[in-house]
């Protein structure tokens, strides 16, 4: 999994809905500093936090993980 995609796709979500990371954080049960190491790439987020965000942006797992930046560089 490119973890630099997750990311991309996380905080633009996140800011799509105009959320800072603490909120999204305290939605996910995780802390802030977990949100922003995901959203730079510097980790990602397990199966069920996964699900979680999958969830709550009405989006596939797979739009998170397979965003448009990795079709368009395939």
């Amino acid at each position: 999994m490119n973890q630099y995609i997750t990311g991309t796709a996380i905080k633009k979500l996140r800011e799509q809905r105009k959320m800072t990371q603490l909120q999204l954080a305290e939605i996910l049960g995780v802390s802030e500093k977990t949100v922003s190491k995901w959203e730079s790439g510097r980790g990602y987020p397990s199966l069920d936090p996964l699900k979680e965000i999958s969830k709550f942006f009405s989006v596939s797992i797979d739009d998170l993980i397979c965003s448009e930046e990795i079709i368009s560089a395939a």
